[in-house]
């Protein structure tokens, strides 16, 4: 389908990278330094690549152990991208920024 559309009228129809929102946690074992690092990292990569369309919550294991078993971690600190599909998971302190890009769909592997 071709849809014509006026100059400067937005396209509804294409669903561009930039326009997605991401929803993210972040599960965390209370206030080591791998938690920290991983917190800093996150909060990093989504001010500088995600800014006004991110949701990102941190979840204490320690508090909310019920939470860890629904999502099924294993390991902490543990970052899941539940939106936009599809769900990634990344385990560490997410300090490889590159990486971290490339799953969740913000640089493809060619770009590195």
């Amino acid at each position: 389908m071709v849809r014509n559309s006026k100059p400067g009228e937005p396209d509804d129809s294409v669903d561009t990278l930039e326009s997605r929102r991401y929803v993210l946690r972040l599960y965390i074992a209370g206030v080591s330094l791998r938690s920290s690092h991983a917190i800093e990292n996150i909060k990093k990569i989504c001010e500088e690549h995600l800014k006004g369309r991110y949701e990102l919550e941190v979840i204490d294991i320690y508090q909310h152990p019920e939470l860890a078993e629904r999502a099924q971690v294993i390991a902490v600190p543990t970052l899941i991208k539940k939106l936009p599909p599809p769900l990634r998971k990344f385990i560490g302190d997410l300090n490889d920024t590159e990486k971290i890009l490339v799953g969740l769909d913000l640089k493809h592997k060619t770009d590195l």
